[in-house]
C-alpha cells in the first residue's frame, strides 16, 4: 500500500483496529489522534502506531501538518468536525477519506455543518465516502480469514474497558461517547466464574 494514514478517534474500538489494519496492509506511516496522553502512548507503545497526538493539545490542523509534513494519503474518520476539516487541508492530491463516524457530534443538541474547504476537495480530486460495515457483507469471508490470521499470529493488540452489571450501562454508554473508554466498551452482566 505504501500510503500515509491518519486515524481519528484512534484509541476507540474501531480506530484502534483501523490503524493496525493499515499498518499490516503495508502503510508507510500511521498516525492517530486521541484525547489524552495515556491514549496516545497506548497507540504508539501497544498498537504500533508510528505517532499519535492529543487533539486537546492544540489545533488539529497544526498537529496534523507536523505529523505529515509530506502530506497525507488516507484519512479514516471517526470524529468529523475539526479533524475532517484539517485532513482536507493536509491530504495529498487524490487522497481518500473513509467516513466511519462523527463522534464529535454524538452528544450535540443540534448538529452543525463541518466547515470544510470544498475548493480543496475539488482541486485535490479527493474521494470521500461514508460507510457502514454491514454494507460490505460480501467481504466478510475475506475479512474473517485475514483478521483471524492476524489475531491467531498475535499481530493485533486490543483493550476492553469493562463495566459490571446492567446498572452500569448508562454510565458506560455516556463514557464511551465522551472518550472515557480505551478500546471496546463492554458491559459484563454476569460473573464469568459462576
Amino acid at each position: 500500500m505504501g500510503a500515509s494514514v491518519f486515524v481519528s478517534g484512534a484509541a476507540g474500538a474501531v480506530g484502534s483496529m483501523a490503524g493496525q489494519f493499515a499498518a499490516l496492509a503495508g502503510a508507510k506511516r500511521v498516525v492517530g489522534s486521541a484525547g489524552s496522553v495515556e491514549k496516545t502512548k497506548y497507540l504508539v507503545d501497544e498498537l504500533g502506531y508510528d505517532a499519535a497526538f492529543n487533539y486537546k493539545d492544540g489545533p488539529v490542523l497544526q498537529q496534523l501538518q507536523s505529523a505529515f509534513p509530506e502530506g497525507l494519503d488516507i484519512f479514516f474518520d471517526n470524529v468529523g468536525s475539526d479533524h475532517l476539516a484539517a485532513a482536507v487541508e493536509v491530504l495529498n492530491d487524490f487522497g481518500r477519506v473513509a467516513l466511519c463516524g462523527t463522534i464529535s457530534a454524538y452528544n450535540a443538541s443540534e448538529h452543525r455543518a463541518v466547515p470544510v474547504n470544498a475548493f480543496k476537495i475539488v482541486t485535490k480530486r479527493l474521494r470521500m465516502q461514508g460507510f457502514i460495515a454491514f454494507d460490505h457483507e460480501d467481504l466478510r469471508k475475506d475479512f474473517d480469514s485475514r483478521v483471524g490470521a492476524w489475531l491467531e499470529n498475535g499481530q493485533l493488540a486490543y483493550r476492553e474497558t469493562v463495566s459490571q452489571e446492567i446498572e452500569a450501562v448508562p454510565a458506560a454508554f455516556t463514557g464511551m461517547l465522551t472518550g472515557a473508554n480505551t478500546g471496546k466498551a463492554i458491559i459484563r452482566l454476569a460473573d464469568d466464574q459462576a
